[in-house]
């Protein structure tokens, strides 16, 4: 059987080495070895990778479950999409300076939407097993 979660868990993972290297990158420009150094763009870095941090390994372990229990592939890419969409989407709106809300919302929106989807579907057939 070949899995699905793999490819939206390497996909993410290139993002998080993304947004690390970028962070980073920013830190040695500025010459900030800890914290912001007050600087808006270090810290919207800062924010977008530690948010990622925050969502993504939860939400790809309830859809490793979820493709683990043989749930259809359909709901699987779905969820992985949104994740991972949902992720682009929030990365890019809060890193602008001049944020468009919109880009960070709808983000939210998709990470949620697989977050809670997952969980519930999870939740499911654990209490109909």
């Amino acid at each position: 059987m070949l899995m699905i979660t793999p490819l939206y868990a390497g996909l993410l993972a290139l993002l998080f080495v993304g947004l690390s290297v970028r962070t980073l990158l920013l830190r040695r420009k500025l010459r900030v070895a800890v914290g912001d150094g007050g600087d808006k763009a270090l810290l919207r870095a800062m924010r977008v990778h530690a948010n990622f941090v925050e969502y993504v390994p939860i939400s790809l372990v309830l859809i490793a479950m979820l493709e683990l229990s043989q749930i259809s592939t359909v709901v699987v890419h779905a969820l992985g999409l949104c994740l991972l969409l949902g992720r682009l989407s929030h990365a890019y709106g809060v890193s602008q300076l001049k944020e468009d809300f919109r880009f960070r919302v709808f983000g939210m929106a998709l990470t949620f939407a697989a977050l809670v989807s997952a969980a519930f579907i999870n939740l499911l057939q654990a209490l109909l097993a």
